[in-house]
Order: structure tokens, then sequence, then C-alpha cells
């Protein structure tokens, strides 16, 4: 943030602050108390209606009856697109507010209907197994804090008060597994922690102004993490300054004595929350506060201070008078410039993984078009979890037959279950392969959408996905898929893959046996039609895999082991199924030329520069197309180094066919530095390289795509 935004935003917070101090100072100790819930009840007597902190806001308005639906986040993350994820979260900010509006102005306090969003989630998804991974912004610390930064920005505002209150979740060290989360205790060392697990955090709190943080469910290094000292107390506000509210997980405070069994008592649970700067509870167990009071295990004025933090915020959302959105009304709820954005990003997120030149879609050449799959006609593929409710769905299949309008014939079958052996009950197992056999049979081209959705995929005790709770046990499809996949090859017709998923997925026969795979991730409500303009060459796919595709989980370590050794593009040893960073478009697209172009005059903390680096890029092929350009760093000295280059700056950019352009791109002086083993950060050599491609610079990439990086060295 702008020294002068940051002086102005300081400014208010200090006059939210004051106003704050003054309303709990008119309270008893038990109203103080009281408001420490997420469901904080009115008090009458001084004005003030009650506010129901939990709302969520992962990829639009969740929870709340009628909402724009936009891809899921991890499907956001393959956009690689700041600008587009911040216009993504201004229209939830915009639609978050026209419901809030109406809702407390029929007296409708509820759930989901407040103004403190609880998102995003920037944890890193560390391992393909996690259910939870596709609400994160992928594997990457500077890819999700770059975005992670936009969203809060784009979510708070730049009003004279916040237009929304964002969260940053779930601090930290928080990506699984799900079924021992409450128990679980994430044993991470200090440089992982420092150069994996809270880079996000810390750029969301220091440029962003992220308003909340949420604590996660497991303990962090033996301490519950929504009762740490360290994290809370040491990092969070002694390092990092963080002025907001911290929220604790769900019912996580009620772990610390049933599952963590830290504490014995309630009481106890609630008094080690409150004591390591826990202001917020999601659950019950606050409700204990007063009596871990009466037992001296908390102070009034530990109660009051959360309290002010809680009123600050409340405050600074202009929760008390008029503000300058209170003319928001309605008709902001889907409206058509927020449907043409999620459109937009719906676009930008689709990855292509292979074309033999199959794709685009000719409709001057195809007859009859089959469409195959459980998840071609399945509105739960669309949406990920934490979602809210459109007026209209577009499947993938509902997208092909708008585009197409009769032009071809479309022939269509479910061709099995998502996970079940037979469709239907009284049927024998494999019930619908015959039918999908004859449907490629009597096709030109087959389009055939696999994937999971969020009964297979999500957070425990939210998928129908018990015998994992949410995570997956390996990286292949469910074995009905497996076998579909099979018929349909075994016809030896034209496949399009389209795999709608929210992870890493085994997809080797799909890439020995198809012309063409795209991966979809969730892509909204609509996003059929956004799918359907890609297959048919209105667009071109130009997003890239925020997460490593590997060939399976022989060299990953154990789920529960924490350490980022052989984890992700940055530690992994060998070559990818699909690297990180990883996308084709239907132009050809390659970094011609990058040379260092200069450096600033400012340095930061670390007594670095940033770096700027010009790139021409040039599209060798007949489409117009987006695509990404991005730049590695390796650090050639020292010994602390991350084992692979690290992503360092990205942007996104339009090259039409035939042409190039030239962009400058700005290399963070951050990026110049090393974690220690004890996990000070420092600066550290002098000489680094610079790798620049619309891939990363690993064997894989260059394989796959046919172009070798531009290297750029620089010496600080």
């Amino acid at each position: 943030m702008e020294k002068g935004k940051e002086k102005e935003w300081g400014n208010k917070r200090e006059e939210a602050r004051r106003m704050a101090e003054e309303l709990v100072g008119k309270m008893t100790l038990e109203e103080r108390a009281s408001q420490l819930r997420y469901d904080a009840p009115a008090i009458p007597r001084l004005g003030i209606p009650a506010y129901n902190w939990w709302n969520e806001s992962l990829h639009g308005v969740a929870r709340a009856g009628t909402a724009t639906v936009f891809p899921q986040a991890i499907g956001m993350a393959a956009s690689f697109d700041e600008e587009l994820i911040g216009k993504v979260a201004e229209c939830v900010a915009e639609e978050g507010r026209a419901k809030y509006n109406e809702f407390s102005a029929h007296g409708d306090r509820d759930i989901y209907k407040g103004l403190t969003f609880w998102s995003p989630n920037v944890n890193i998804f560390r391992d393909p197994r996690w259910g939870r991974g596709h609400e994160t912004y992928g594997e990457d610390p500077y890819l999700t804090a770059r975005l992670g930064v936009a969203f809060v920005k784009g979510l708070q505002g730049n009003g004279k008060v916040m237009k929304a209150a964002a969260c940053a979740k779930h601090f930290a060290a928080h990506s699984g597994p799900e079924a021992v989360r409450h128990e679980f205790n994430a044993q991470v060392t200090a440089k992982d922690m420092e150069e994996t697990y809270l880079p996000a955090f810390e750029a969301l709190v220091r440029e962003a102004h992220v308003e909340a943080v949420m604590g996660a469910y497991n303990r962090t290094n033996g301490e519950p993490c929504c009762g740490s000292n360290t994290l809370i107390r040491d990092i969070l506000r002694g390092k990092w300054g963080f002025e907001g509210h911290y929220v604790s997980d769900c019912w996580a405070v009620k772990d610390f004595h049933e599952h963590h069994m830290v504490t014995a008592t309630p009481a106890e649970s609630a008094a080690m929350a409150l004591n390591a700067g826990c202001d917020l509870n999601c659950g019950v167990t606050y409700l204990h506060m007063l009596a871990a009071h009466g037992q001296g295990l908390v102070t009034e004025e530990a109660v009051t201070e959360a309290a002010v933090r809680l009123y600050t915020t409340r405050y600074l959302l202009g929760l008390f008078g008029p503000t300058e959105y209170d003319g928001i009304t309605y008709e902001a709820v889907e409206c058509r410039e927020h449907l043409d954005v999620a459109d937009r990003m719906a676009k930008e997120s689709v990855v292509m993984l292979k074309n033999d030149g199959i794709l685009p879609l000719n409709l001057d050449k195809i007859g009859t078009i089959g469409i195959i799959g459980p998840n071609a006609d399945s509105r739960r593929a669309l949406m990920g979890n934490y979602h809210g409710t459109s007026s209209e769905y577009v499947t993938v299949s509902e997208g092909i037959r708008e585009y197409v309008q009769g032009r071809a014939r479309i022939l269509f079958s479910e061709g099995c279950s998502l996970f079940r052996d037979k469709t239907e009950s009284l049927a024998v197992k494999g019930d619908r392969l015959s039918e999908a056999r004859i449907v490629a049979e009597h096709s030109d081209v087959v389009v055939l959408c696999l994937g999971l959705d969020e009964t297979l995929e999500g957070e425990e005790g939210d998928t129908g996905n018990s015998y994992a709770s949410g995570d997956k046990q390996d990286l292949l499809l469910p074995k009905p898929q497996r076998e579909l996949m099979e018929a349909v090859a075994e016809t030896g017709k034209p496949v399009v893959f389209c795999l709608m998923a929210g992870s890493a997925i085994d997809v080797s026969y799909a890439a020995e046996h198809f012309g063409a795979i795209l991966q979809l991730w969730y892509p909204g409500a609509r996003g059929g039609r956004s799918v359907a303009d890609i297959l048919f060459g209105e667009v071109s796919p130009s997003g890239k895999l925020p997460v490593t595709f590997y060939e399976n989980l022989d060299k990953l370590p154990e789920f529960t082991d924490y350490r980022m050794e052989g984890r992700t593009y940055r530690y992994m040893e060998g070559k990818a199924q699909y690297p990180f960073g990883f996308g084709l478009t239907y132009g050809d697209v390659e970094v011609t030329a990058a040379e260092a172009a200069g450096v600033t005059t400012e340095k930061d903390s670390f007594g670095l520069p940033d770096v700027r680096v010009k790139v021409t890029v040039a599209n060798r092929g007949p489409y117009d197309t987006d695509d990404v350009v991005q730049l590695y760093i390796k650090n050639t000295v020292s010994e602390y180094a991350v084992k692979n280059p690290a992503l360092c700056a990205f942007r996104r950019v339009h090259v039409k066919a035939g042409q190039s352009v030239e962009t400058t791109l700005t290399v963070a002086g951050r990026a110049f530095t090393v974690v220690k083993e004890n996990g000070e950060r420092v600066a550290d050599g002098t000489e680094f390289e610079l790798y620049a491609a619309m891939a990363q610079p690993d064997d894989r990439s260059t394989e796959l795509t046919g172009k070798a990086p531009v290297k750029v060295a620089v010496r600080l």
C-alpha cells in the first residue's frame, strides 16, 4: 500500500477504534463477553442490533441464496490474473452489500447475511490428496500471495468505510489430512514455515490490510492454532503488526479439551484462546468465558480488548451509521456485469494440457457430437464447495447445445455414475457402458467429461466421501470412470477429454489415448457456455496449472509429513506428468528475448532493490491468444536456496497471431532472499539466474512445449 493510503488507513482504524472503545466502555462484562460469539446478540439498551459474523465468499457470496457463482478458487488461480481476481472480489463485495442492505432492512440478521466474509483461503496446496485444496490458489506461495492480496483489496475496497471485510484462513500450516484435523499436530520446520506456509498470510496482512485472520483446527508444533502464542501473538500481531481481529475456525476451540487434550474444561479452552489473542469464537466455547473469568483464567481487560477489536471492525464497515454503499440495491445481485466477469474468469481458468490438432472443433466438418460422462450434464461439477445459488445453471452439455444450435446432431450418454459401479440399482455393473460405446461409434467427435465434485473432494463433514473425509486416497479417477475411458477409447473415435476436478488427477491414460485434454476445474454456475466458447475456438484457452500434476504418489512423502522436501515444483525430484505453470493455447507463443532493464533506487528492509525485466513475446501461431509470461528465479550461490527455480513474477499478455509484444515485469527485492534453517530470511549471495518463458524452466515443460526459457543473469 502506498504511503499516503497507508496513513489514511491508519487514521480510519484509529478513529474506528476510538469509537469502539467508547461503545464497549458502556457495556457490562457480561455484554462484552456475549459479543465474542460469532452470533453476537443484540444489546437493545445501547441500540446495538444482533450481528452474525459468519459469512462466506470463496468464489461468490455463499449460502445466502441467489448470487453470481464464479469459478472455484483453484480455477481462478489458473488464470494467473491478479487484476481479474480483484474484479471478481469487487463483484462479490457489491453483491454482499446489496444483500446486507436488503436483509437488514427486513430485520433479517441471520447467518451468512453479514459483511464479514471468511475468505480467501491462502493455505498452500502442498499435497494433491487434500480435499480442500480446490479452495486455495494452489501450491506456490508467491502466486497465492499475489492473488490473495488482489482478492482482499477488491473485497474490502478503498472507500470511506470497508465495503466488506476479508479474512485470511487457515492460520497456519493447514492443508490436510481432513480426517484427523481436530487432533493433528503439524510439525513444521522453521525454514519451511517462513519459506512456504507463512508468506501469503504475511502479504495479506502487510500489503492488503486484511481485516481478519482465521485460525486452523490443527496444532502447529504443539500449539493449537486458535490458541497459539507463537502464531497469534509473536508472529501475527508482533512481527507483522496485525491490528484486525482473529477468529477461530468453527468449533475449533472445543477441540482443545476434546481432541488435542491440551486443556481439561471448556472454560480453560476459552481462556487459552482468548489469552493468545483469539477475539471471536465460531462455536459455543466462549459461552464459558464468564466462568473462565470467575475462575481467574482471564481478565476483564482481555475480554474488553477482544470486544474492542471486533467493534473496530464493525465501525470500519460503517455498521452504525449511513455509508456510501447504502444505495446498493438487490439489482446488483447476478447483474449482467458480474455475469460477464464470471464468464471471462471461467474462460481464463481453462488449462489445455494436450492438443493434437483436434481443437478447436470445426462445425463445418462435424455432423454428430457425442457428449459422454457423469460430469457432462452435472450442476455439482460446475460449483466446487462454499458456493451460492445461481438463478441459472449451464452445464458443459447445455453449453455445447446452445452453441451448436442445431448445426450438428448431439448424442448423449452419462456413461457411468460418478463413483458407483452402476447408475440403476437393479442393473448390472457398468450398465451405461454399452450406451457410451454406441454414442461414440455414432459420433464424429466425442467430448468426454469426467472428474470429481464437492461430494468427493472437500471439507470433512461436507462430502459424501466418508471413507477419506473429503481427501483423496490416490490420484486416480473412480474405477467406473476409468472403465468408461477405456470403453470410449476402444471405439477409436477422436476424443476431447474434459476434466472437472479441483486437484491433480492422473491423466496418463487420457494423454495416451485422447486427442485433447482440457482441465476445466469447477468453472462456475454458467461455466458450460464459457467451455463451449473454448471448444469451438471463440476464444483460446490460456490458463496455467497452479499445481503440479504428478505421475503418482510414489515419490511424495506421507500425507501427514509437513516437510516440503519432495513436494511441489519447488522441491520435487524427477519429472511431473504436467508441471506447475504449464498450459497450452491455440496460438504458438514464445519468449524470444528478455533482459534486465534496471533496478529501483529504493531498497527494501533486506537492502535489496526491485529488478525490472523487459520481455519480448511472439505468437507464431494462427490464433490470437492470451498467455502468461512467467519469471522464475534461482539463487546460484546460497546454500539456503530453494532447490528448483521459483516463480517470482508473472503477467498475462494478449498476443495477436503473427505479432510480438513487449512487457516489463518487476521482481521484488524479497525474491532475492533466502531462508536459513532457523527461519531467518536474509539476503545471501549476489548472483542469480532469472528464467523467462510461458512455463517454468524445467525439462518437462520444455519437452511439452518444445520451447526453452530465456535465461537472464542478474548480479546485485
